[in-house]
């Protein structure tokens, strides 16, 4: 039973299956694969998830005493079981396309919904109410897209509705022999339009699930949106200007935080769809927004929000309009909207100013191009996106120029430098990950031989300008520091846009490589994007769990719970009389408080109730705020501090890795009468600690 409720082999064993129908099952095959992905990965997120945290139903194990368990505890809440709603949708999905499968399906499906009743993990109503659930979401996602499908295809592509006149096995589902001609440049157009409609819903509907916690970052700026000013210690204003737009239209909350991040991914691929269309046509447009989704980075800045997104948007539209503007017959005003989008752009993150550096490389190198510096166009441009920093220069001139120290310290070393070539490589793999390991090795002859291209030479070189001087500084850079992968993000675009030009000019001479590189890019892209928003698929993949340090969702996950143990531990002093406030000792873990903890955020905007630790220079944004000196004299405080796993075997009594004491800061010490060691505690999310904190009772603040 615990091995029909969970075992090493049924992933890989499922991926080999749908592997061999993707390859070898024809039609059918590849259909059945794909719709069943879908129907599965909607129902489970849009109503098994939804159900699970809107009911609420403990695990057997929490409530039976004395449960005979013979598996791992989950998490998740128990009613209804997804095992049970994910097989019995499979089943539902086999009796369309391959009814001699669906009672096989059905059946262990059945066994699996038995097992995890008996290992102790469900109710039988869980696994009852799942198997409902899951054909009956199943049969309506299927008729439903089904339906939507003909209606679209019919009217808006009816040569693709030809070739596929039904998503179901049925009369006239195989099309006829004759359909042989080329798809229309408006139908792939629309066929784009309705993937980026489609992939926008998806990741609304993900964060709707709420799947992810924020990050420390996405939190910490949440809090700067609470706190309204002309620019902020370490960014610029942009981010708490999304924030803002967010969480007015949805509320405090994970999904309005986030709101904004897949709107400027849907609007990014857009505006790359359209402007393709112009050069190379329709079904070239539909392939770069195909491949535009298959890039790991860019998938992760669809769904956090964070400054890249902005950045990379304004960056391609600037770069967009200043293609325009360059031409001979480019006006003066396409010149003014490129310089805004600068200027906008750099409002976002001041790497957004590299594009002025970029445009000094383009006229350098294009004689086409210096004959607009006699035109007032490019420096109306510059002057319009400097204007823009105005709000940036007037905090910091009443900030002590906080800005410029704090970039001025990022760019330094804290020891002497060394020649070495460890950066180089580590700068190198993650881009490789990041950017699709198949698109980076594409990029690579694109950057070498732009200049031979026959067709659209002048804007393969336009876009090598526009990118390549940000990648390959920081790759220089790399010998000198760490530089991190989402540095070079302004870069991403235009030599994405390059490396489709240069290989659409091989795939127009008859070479069959282009075709290699795109089936390569989106069949591994894509896995590689799925796995990102849930690394728990490694484990089933491989038998073994990624470890925590090294696995990409730890930085989203355990806050609402580690908020949960700070505020009990503050009830608890909060019974000794006096007012308790929260005090951390990172701006991460102080701004992840403020936001999981449901008092803390609801205070957020009227006044602070969660602090950094006080600073005696800005390290911080929470050095400009008003701090508890001097507002909370005589009251208590809990300060949290997260502290490091200590290895196995070193904990007294205990092999288990627990987290090493440390003791709280001077200054701390120095600002209460007393201070009491609450201990050390793990955080969990799921069924592992993923880190570890230490709190402190701290009576009387002097």
């Amino acid at each position: 039973m615990p091995w029909l409720s969970g075992n090493r082999i049924f992933v890989p064993a499922v991926v080999i299956a749908a592997a061999m129908l993707l390859w070898r099952g024809g039609r059918r095959g590849r259909m059945f694969v794909a719709m069943t992905a879908l129907v599965i990965i909607l129902g489970d997120t849009l109503l098994i998830n939804v159900l699970k945290q809107t009911i609420g139903r403990p695990r057997p194990f929490s409530v039976v005493q004395d449960i005979h368990l013979l598996v791992g505890k989950g998490a998740s809440a128990s009613f209804p079981s997804s095992h049970a709603s994910t097989w019995f949708a499979a089943a539902v999905m086999c009796l369309f396309f391959y009814r001699r499968w669906a009672p096989a399906v059905a059946v262990t499906g059945a066994l699996v919904a038995f097992s995890r009743v008996y290992v102790g993990v469900h109710y039988p109503s869980d696994v009852l109410g799942g198997a409902i659930l899951g054909a009956g979401y199943a049969t309506a996602l299927l008729y439903s897209l089904n339906r939507g499908w003909q209606w679209f295809s019919r009217r808006c592509v009816p040569d693709v509705a030809a070739r596929y006149p039904a998503l179901i096995p049925g009369p006239g589902w195989e099309p006829p022999q004759t359909v042989s001609a080329p798809l229309s440049d408006q139908s792939w157009m629309r066929l784009g339009y309705a993937l980026i409609a489609i992939i926008l819903a998806s990741r609304l509907a993900f964060l709707a699930s709420g799947k992810f916690e924020l990050s420390e970052d996405e939190a910490y700026q949440w809090l700067w949106s609470k706190h309204p000013a002309l620019s902020y210690f370490s960014k610029p204003p942009m981010i708490a200007w999304l924030h803002t737009i967010g969480t007015t239209l949805w509320g405090d909350r994970v999904f309005g935080v986030r709101f904004c991040s897949p709107m400027i991914a849907a609007a990014l691929a857009l505006l790359l769809l359209r402007s393709t269309r112009r050069i190379l046509g329709g079904r070239a447009a539909f392939w770069l927004v195909a491949l535009l989704h298959s890039l790991p980075l860019l998938a992760v800045g669809a769904t956090l929000i964070t400054v890249d997104p902005p950045l990379v948007l304004f960056w391609t539209l600037a770069m967009v309009l200043g293609w325009r503007a360059v031409q001979p017959e480019g006006t003066t005003q396409l010149w003014a909207w490129s310089g805004l989008c600068t200027g906008l752009a750099a409002l976002s993150k001041y790497a957004g100013l590299y594009q002025l550096l970029c445009w000094v490389f383009i006229f350098m190198a294009w004689p086409q191009a210096r004959q607009h510096l006699r035109k007032p166009g490019p420096w109306i441009a510059l002057l319009i996106s400097l204007l823009c920093l105005i709000p940036v220069v007037i905090w910091n001139y009443e900030h002590g120029w906080a800005t410029v120290g704090h970039v001025k310290y990022n760019a330094s070393r804290s020891s002497p430098w060394e020649p070495t070539l460890k950066f180089f490589g580590e700068f190198i793999g993650a881009q490789a990950f990041l950017l699709n390991p198949v698109l980076f090795g594409a990029m690579i002859p694109a950057m070498l031989g732009f200049h031979r291209l026959k067709s659209h030479r002048e804007l393969a070189r336009f876009l090598f300008f526009m990118g390549a001087p940000v990648f390959l500084g920081y790759l220089a850079f790399t010998g000198y520091k760490r530089v991190y992968p989402n540095w070079i993000a302004p870069s991403i675009i235009p030599l994405f846009c390059l490396t489709v030009l240069y290989w659409h000019e091989r795939w127009t001479e008859g070479s069959r490589t282009p075709r290699r590189l795109l089936i390569g890019c989106l069949g591994l892209g894509l896995p590689l994007v799925l796995l990102m928003h849930e690394t728990r698929w490694i484990h089933k993949l491989t038998g073994r769990p990624i470890p925590v340090n090294i696995d990409p969702l730890k930085r989203v996950q355990g806050w609402a719970y580690l908020a949960s143990i700070v505020g009990q531990a503050r009830q608890d002093l909060t019974q000794e009389g006096r007012p308790v406030f929260i005090i951390g000792n990172h701006y991460g873990i102080a701004s992840q408080i403020a936001f999981s903890l449901p008092e803390a955020r609801d205070s957020a905007k009227s006044g602070l109730f969660v602090y950094c630790k006080t600073a005696v220079y800005p390290e911080n944004q929470f050095y400009f705020w008003p701090g508890y000196q001097g507002h909370r004299r005589g009251q208590n405080a809990i300060f949290v501090q997260e502290v490091e796993q200590q290895p196995a075997g070193l904990t007294p009594g205990s092999t288990t890795p627990a987290g090493r004491p440390m003791p709280p800061p001077a200054n701390v010490v120095a600002e209460f009468e007393s201070i009491t060691d609450l201990g050390v505690r793990p955080v969990y999310h799921r069924d592992r600690i993923v880190r570890w904190i230490q709190l402190f009772a701290c009576r009387n603040l002097l």
